[in-house]
């Protein structure tokens, strides 16, 4: 059956699958920025002394810069009242330069903080955007349509992990390559076409921003996110850094040993974008709410155990990461999900928008807790404290599905 083909304003025509594969693969692209930082902190570490506070602040300035643009793009309504094409695009280009100006500079210096906080304000009008395009494309299918995209995020994360294991640990490279992919996805997002689902805004008011904690269906999505990002980008942040630590004991080579840890940094992130889709398609038959404690349960679990395993045997550490990776973001689509069909039509890409601003201002807490455990009492308390979220997720989650709202989420499957 053939597909209806869509036009943008300016756009060529596309139909539903090219413009999904073009949202994804320009998703991958630009969202390696995000931890193109992060991912040398080992090889910084090597050349030049880091103490802990500058290296959360790697990405936690990111982090920050996320909030301050999702919260200025609520406030406008940005992301339903732009073409999200041209909006995804200047903020991959903005992002883009933000990242690669800190090869020229001190990575520690505050400049180079600086420069992560704006390519995290230029985040703000790829991430949400990009699931608000996927969005107007879902056809009873929400969770694979958001599922994709965070899919295209986790891989998009985990891409700086890999340029650094195949760059010889230079973080000049790194940096780099990072900034060509997201200028790619900047030009790429004119590709897309956009869904039959997309509704123009009409015109905003600012306290419809307030609708996503005023009302109480989409509250109890939005404490799900908020329980399941206490964990999220605390774990993708350190996991590299613990990896690295507890693989110098196993190795006899230092160099041979940040290259396994690079690897398998990247395969344990990378492990999510499987875990997304997989979860977006089975959300979609089973129910939103069922995959989403299922998922903080597995995650939950893992954080529990992840830390006891330092020093292990490197298969045995990296197996538990697999499934640690795996399901410390598959249930993310879900609530994302959840929030765009709660929703009223014209106001879902400003409660998406609402959503991940509050989740990535509480990852600024955890991202910063986690190395003060660390150094306090080792890293089975730093990652045991973040099994806290997901079981106030997994609280929020059976909360939502008693409520009658509920049968609005995958066409009645809870």
């Amino acid at each position: 059956m053939s597909e209806p083909p869509t036009r943008g304003a300016e756009g060529p025509w596309r139909g539903r699958s090219a413009s999904i594969a073009v949202i994804a693969l320009a998703q991958v692209a630009a969202l390696s920025l995000w931890f193109s930082a992060t991912a040398v902190i080992p090889a910084l570490e090597a050349e030049r002394a880091l103490d802990p506070g500058t290296a959360s602040w790697f990405t936690g300035a990111v982090q920050l810069g996320f909030v301050a643009g999702t919260l200025a793009s609520a406030a406008l309504g940005l992301a339903d009242r732009l073409d999200p094409r041209r909006l995804f695009m200047a903020s991959a280009a903005s992002g883009a330069a933000a990242n690669a100006l800190i090869v020229a500079l001190d990575p520690a210096s505050a400049a180079a903080i600086a420069l992560r906080f704006l390519t995290g304000v230029a985040m703000a009008g790829v991430y949400p955007v990009g699931m608000r395009l996927a969005a107007t494309w879902a056809r009873g299918d929400m969770g694979l349509m958001i599922g994709l995209l965070v899919g295209a995020l986790t891989l998009g994360s985990a891409a700086p992990h890999l340029f650094n294991a195949l760059s010889g640990i230079d973080w000049r490279i790194t940096l780099a390559a990072a900034s060509a992919s997201a200028l790619f996805s900047a030009g790429l997002i004119r590709l897309a076409g956009l869904g039959p689902g997309y509704a123009p805004a009409p015109r905003f008011r600012p306290g419809e921003a307030l609708k996503a904690w005023t009302t109480p269906a989409l509250r109890l999505a939005n404490l799900g996110y908020l329980g399941h990002m206490w964990e999220l980008y605390a774990m993708w942040a350190w996991i590299g850094v613990f990896l690295a630590e507890s693989f110098r004991l196993s190795f006899d080579d230092p160099a041979a040993a940040a290259r396994a840890a690079a690897l398998a940094t990247f395969a344990t992130i990378a492990a999510g974008a499987i875990g997304s889709v997989a979860a977006g398609v089975l959300a979609d038959r089973l129910g939103r709410t069922t995959l989403a404690i299922a998922a903080m349960g597995v995650s939950g679990a893992c954080a529990l155990v992840a830390g006891h395993l330092f020093g292990a045997a490197p298969v045995l550490l990296v197996a538990l990461c697999l499934v640690w990776g795996a399901a410390v973001v598959a249930d993310s689509a879900q609530f994302s999900a959840s929030v765009a069909e709660l929703s009223e039509p014209h106001l879902v890409g400003t409660m998406l928008t609402v959503q991940t601003s509050l989740g990535f201002l509480l990852t600024l807490a955890t991202i910063h807790l986690v190395p003060v455990l660390r150094d306090a009492a080792g890293w089975p308390l730093a990652f045991t404290v973040l099994a806290l979220g997901p079981a106030a997720g997994i609280l929020a989650m059976a909360r939502l599905r008693r409520r009658p709202e509920a049968r609005r989420l995958a066409r009645g499957r809870r």
